[in-house]
């Protein structure tokens, strides 16, 4: 297939999308409407976006549905939307049992009112960098933070951005993440180096924002406990385990369902295969409109990119950088950011913003004179500050059909995204972290299977 021509008109499906479901959300808000972002469910919205992109593809509408479909099907979507599916399912079983309760109540007995979020944010950030993935993190965590919230009086949109911003720091740094990975491969650096770099830009943030997380919580909040029997904390405790053990997500969210109806079979007289059957199809349903939302945005983003869309944002974005009055090292690194953000907000995914933005952001870096240790740190960065903080994003998405509440609510909890973002900012005006030459070798950069 060869390349599509720049044109912005292929962008507007995009734009109709965001002003179809923020625009409703917020009519509503203003109106006093009570969950005004499910008003219009967004994969509803996203309809007249996929029509208006087959209308406006210069192809035929058979040849744009295959595209469409193509787009889809991609394998981390395939993978996110499974993700969902058994997550919904993990979440509904152990709730079911009494499993999310007897955690709670447990972690009660340990944690003081003032630690909650910050405990939160660092068990999330510990279990994303072990299994390097975000959105099995948010899976396992989400619903502890919807219980700690209920359990404690600290609103429900704290406790999951507390989770969200651990989950996303994990996701940041962890060597096995896909994200990582993506950027390093496509700069042609180690993951060893590409770690040192983001470390020094993503713990100040980490730092500062468990202390705005240790501020929020700190002596304002009431915790009730009852007695549970702690043996039904045993699904939790061992999917958390099996995060460190480096398999896969889908592994041990399966393992987490079998475990959890297996302990509600035998230790509950009332709970059978039926009420198991009924639980884990309800995670399903629960979760079933963000799945479908992300296989939307999959298929209208590559129908985007056919049409040349992404082609146009990357030249203005190219342009912009050239019109800076900044010159070298420091206008590369601002122009990849601005790639990167862009690139994400338009995909809403991080893995595919990487690879869409990728090339691009290695010649700028090589025309800059910049380290490519540094711009593979920009892409993973900068990607995971839109990633955690979009509305549409398959992270706030899952984590707020957990907690039951609007996508928008979450965008101003996850504390991590928003001050990592001001970090990275700060860290190409100063230029730091200071690198050293990198050592010549004759080997290939380190790669890892994901």
């Amino acid at each position: 297939m060869t390349a599509p021509l720049p044109r912005f008109t292929a962008l507007l499906p995009i734009l109709l999308f965001l002003a179809l479901f923020l625009g409703s959300g917020i009519y509503h808000t203003l109106q006093g409407t009570e969950f005004a972002f499910y008003q219009l469910k967004a994969p509803v919205a996203a309809l007249p976006a996929i029509v208006l992109a087959i209308v406006l593809n210069r192809q035929s509408i058979n040849t744009s549905i295959e595209r469409f479909l193509v787009g889809a099907a991609h394998p981390n979507i395939i993978l996110m939307c499974m993700v969902f599916m058994l997550a919904g399912a993990f979440a509904s079983v152990s709730k079911s049992i009494g499993s999310v309760d007897a955690t709670v109540q447990f972690g009660l007995q340990f944690i003081p009112a003032s630690l909650v979020l910050p405990a939160l944010f660092v068990i999330s950030a510990f279990i994303a960098t072990a299994m390097g993935t975000s959105m099995g993190t948010i899976a396992a965590c989400a619903p502890i933070a919807v219980g700690f919230a209920s359990a404690t009086g600290i609103a429900a949109p704290l406790a999951l951005g507390a989770i969200i911003s651990g989950a996303m720091f994990g996701d940041n740094l962890s060597m096995i993440s896909d994200t990582t990975i993506a950027a390093t491969r496509s700069q042609g650096v180690s993951l060893r180096d590409k770690f040192r770099v983001n470390i020094w830009i993503a713990l100040p943030a980490a730092v500062i924002t468990f202390m705005v997380f240790m501020l929020l919580s700190n002596g304002q909040h009431q915790m009730t406990s009852e007695p549970l029997s702690p043996i039904f904390i045993i699904p939790y405790v061992v999917v958390f385990a099996l995060a460190f053990t480096g398999l896969h997500v889908l592994a041990i969210l399966l393992i987490g369902i079998v475990l959890a109806g297996t302990l509600g079979i035998w230790l509950s007289p009332n709970y059978s295969l039926t009420t198991l059957n009924t639980a884990i199809y309800a995670g399903f349903v629960e979760l079933f409109e963000i799945m479908l939302l992300s296989l939307f945005i999959s298929g209208l983003s590559l129908l985007m990119h056919d049409q040349g869309g992404m082609r146009w944002l990357v030249n203005a974005i190219l342009a912009l950088t050239r019109s800076l009055k900044m010159t070298g090292k420091r206008a590369g690194e601002f122009g990849i950011a601005l790639l990167i953000v862009m690139a994400n907000l338009f995909v809403a995914n991080n893995v595919v913003a990487i690879v869409v933005a990728a090339d691009v952001a290695k010649d700028i870096a090589i025309e800059q004179a910049m380290d490519l240790r540094r711009s593979a740190s920009y892409l993973d960065i900068f990607s995971c500050v839109v990633q955690g903080l979009i509305p549409y994003g398959a992270q706030i998405l899952l984590a707020s059909a957990i907690g039951k509440i609007s996508p928008l609510a979450l965008t101003g909890t996850t504390y991590y995204c928003w001050i990592l973002g001001v970090v990275a900012v700060l860290s190409i005006i100063f230029q730091y972290p200071r690198l050293k030459p990198p050592a010549p070798t004759n080997s290939a950069p380190n790669a890892i299977q994901s």
